[in-house]
């Protein structure tokens, strides 16, 4: 009598295991009836069309949505029970790439360690390189953008390619030029004084400060949409200027506790040349605006430094050109200028469309730079500061500017 029991028992097992995998469901408990294959994932409430990735799925795959590095989210049944060997919602027969999640102004979703209102790639996945069928990516054939391999050939250390003089008209490309003079001055002033230096001023263009954390006037009294569409519309052009993670030699003490990490400073460019866009943006610069990165005087004979600087510098160009910006950089001229110049020379990758540089107290001319070479950079791509900090009074309004030569990209306004 137990050994029928038990070839019945064993045939009722068997029956189970067979119903199961007809179906395609879990092996259940002794006793349990087989649970049917529930849907590969729970779309919450609110969410995107059937098969977009939403915020809460694509942070369990960066760690972005947490804070922190997450497992992969497992797939659910409408009931909620986990369903084991169900397959992830983004699991594919192709290697799939690291999703990155928009948010509502177009740019993806911040990293844990990216500064607040920062967006980037999952860290430590280098994000794909923008093609030329990207819509939003910017093509400038005169800077190639740099390898993700920082043993690729043009990354800092390795030998490159044939230098590039990085020239060309950028209006070629839709960027919009502006020749003449400008002035920059920390704090954006009001409407009201852009009004009164307009026509009573030499100056037909205005560098404002629209981010980064190594800002100096980080809370802009002025500086707003509406600020940008009306002194717009007075006639100004503007010059985006972003002040991010600085060098680690920098010189200037009061930039030292901005300094950029050497663990991966491509990655951090990129999240940071992220957020100049996200900013530019945000104030009603368009696609095809300049935007510049503002890095001070550093040390940059000193080559740990100086390669760790150029990496950083390769990554914040390749966002901001991915995103359909110009990408545009700042330094003194005997300084990030001539880093620059030196790297441009050895065939680096990754540099900037147009060049800033400022050394004071000489004669205004974009041409006459010593630590540029004079057919690089050329036409339409050079700024130069050559007058810092002086008080100026037009319409009877003051403010403390320093004064620049233009003949370059600049913001374009919709």
């Amino acid at each position: 009598m137990a050994t029928k029991n038990q070839m019945i028992r064993r045939a009722v097992l068997l029956s189970a295991a067979l119903a199961t995998m007809a179906t395609g469901g879990v092996v259940p408990a002794s006793g349990a009836e087989p649970t049917p294959p529930g849907p590969t994932t729970a779309h919450p409430s609110g969410s995107g069309r059937p098969g977009e990735p939403s915020e809460a799925s694509s942070g369990a795959s960066t760690g972005a949505s947490s804070g922190k590095e997450t497992a992969p989210q497992q797939s659910t049944t409408p009931s909620g029970q986990a369903t084991p060997g169900a397959p992830d919602s983004s699991s594919s027969s192709t290697t799939p790439t690291p999703p990155t999640t928009p948010d509502s102004s177009g740019s993806p979703s911040a990293p844990p360690d990216a500064p607040s209102g920062t967006a980037s790639d999952a860290p430590g996945t280098p994000p794909s390189p923008s093609s030329p069928s990207d819509p939003r990516a910017l093509p400038d054939p005169a800077a190639p953008d740099a390898p993700l391999d920082p043993r690729a050939p043009g990354a800092p250390g390795v030998p490159g390619g044939p230098p590039s003089l990085v020239t060309g008209d950028p209006r070629d490309f839709g960027a919009q030029i502006f020749r003449g003079n400008a002035f920059d001055t920390c704090q954006a002033p009001s409407v009201s004084t852009m009004r009164a230096w307009k026509g009573t001023s030499p100056f037909g263009a205005v560098g404002v400060y629209i981010g980064g954390r190594g800002r100096a006037c980080p809370k802009q009294k002025h500086l707003s949409p509406a600020w940008v569409a009306a002194v717009h519309k007075q006639g100004w052009k503007l010059l985006p200027v972003y002040v991010g993670s600085q060098s680690p030699c920098v010189i200037a003490k009061n930039k030292r506790k901005v300094r950029m990490s050497g663990k991966d400073p491509y990655g951090q460019g990129r999240r940071e040349g992220q957020d100049a866009v996200r900013q530019a943006r945000k104030l009603g610069m368009t696609q095809r605006s300049a935007v510049y990165l503002d890095m001070e005087a550093y040390r940059y004979k000193n080559k740990k430094c100086a390669d760790t600087t150029l990496r950083f510098v390769q990554g914040w160009n390749s966002a901001v050109r991915a995103q359909g910006y110009v990408a545009g950089f700042y330094s003194s001229a005997n300084s990030g200028i001539a880093h620059l110049e030196k790297a441009r020379a050895a065939g680096a990758r990754g540099l900037p469309t147009a060049v800033w540089f400022a050394r004071w107290r000489v004669r205004p001319s974009v041409n006459g730079e010593r630590n540029l070479n004079p057919k690089a950079w050329q036409p339409h791509r050079r700024i130069h500061q050559h007058t810092g900090n002086k008080k100026r009074t037009y319409g009877g309004r003051t403010v403390s500017v320093d004064h620049n030569l233009v003949d370059a990209p600049v913001a374009i306004i919709k």
